[in-house]
């Protein structure tokens, strides 16, 4: 299973998640920096379109870590509410295209 890993205690703010985000994704240079955008970018990867440095293979799923996930939960729970909602859309999304989930959060 693919794996991106994401430090919760390094993160304090909506702007150092996706800042975090686009390091760890390698989100391209004129990502956003919005939970869209973060859709956006996560939505197609089992495509080739550049969006991500990952490309996942028809039944493979795409692992999002967030080390220190106790201590980032304790501290910034509704970004972290965002961050389940936004992952829950984006495995709807791959249902609706007949795909299997592609993302599974993770806290550590």
């Amino acid at each position: 299973m693919a794996s991106a890993e994401l430090n919760g205690a390094a993160i304090d703010s909506v702007a150092a998640f996706h800042a975090a985000s686009q390091a760890a994704f390698g989100f391209p240079d004129n990502y956003s920096h919005s939970f869209d955008g973060w859709i956006d970018c996560l939505s197609y990867l089992r495509d080739a379109d550049g969006m991500s440095k990952f490309r996942l293979f028809p039944k493979e799923m795409l692992e999002i870590v967030i080390l220190d996930g106790a201590g980032f939960k304790a501290r910034l729970p509704e970004l972290l509410e965002e961050i389940t909602y936004c992952v829950a859309g984006i495995n709807e999304r791959y249902a609706d295209y007949g795909e299997l989930p592609a993302l599974k959060l993770v806290l550590r």
